[in-house]
């Protein structure tokens, strides 16, 4: 939003909840459209789509979903993991957007989850009578930090490593024209 360019009478407003919307006053209700940040949570992003569609039923959305590939899946891997551990860790920075998503989807889910952006991080007591550790990652933490975080639960007594291969991801990409 800090880049955007009013100079030819547009506006750009930020929705965030479904409630964002409700309250939500424009100067031309007949004439908008609507993007998404790529990282944000999909089943969120989806609810206030529909307040939005609900309440501007001429708005225009964007040709295809824009929300990353990846970081769906990972949000997908990350609903599936949570009913099956007693708590999540969650590997990557805390201004890392796709990060925060995950943690709060597990959280969402009921499980208690961390963000770590490392194994020296992690605090002992998150773990204290959890049998079953969930590990993720953000989409650009880098899988030296994964391993860590591995490693430093088997030094604490961690027995049983299982990885989840999750949804394959085969999307391609075409050179921009001026580059063919």
């Amino acid at each position: 939003m800090g880049q955007y360019d009013n100079t030819r009478g547009g506006a750009i407003y930020l929705v965030e909840t479904p409630e964002d919307v409700e309250t939500l006053v424009v100067r031309e209700p007949g004439n908008l459209a609507f993007v998404t940040q790529t990282t944000l949570s999909v089943d969120d992003t989806a609810r206030v789509i529909e307040a939005l569609k609900a309440r501007f039923p001429a708005i225009q959305g964007p040709r295809k979903d824009d929300i990353c590939y990846a970081t769906q899946n990972r949000q997908d891997a990350v609903k599936t993991l949570a009913g099956r551990c007693d708590v999540m860790l969650v590997v990557g920075s805390p201004n890392s957007s796709n990060s925060n998503r995950l943690r709060e989807i597990a959280a969402k889910q009921g499980v208690p989850a961390y963000l770590v952006d490392a194994a020296d991080q992690i605090d002992r007591q998150w773990l204290e009578s959890k049998k079953i550790i969930g590990i993720t990652a953000g989409a650009s933490a880098p899988e030296t930090l994964v391993n860590g975080v591995v490693e430093q639960l088997r030094a604490w007594g961690a027995e049983l490593v299982e990885e989840s291969q999750g949804k394959a991801e085969n999307v391609t990409f075409s050179l921009p024209r001026a580059l063919q």
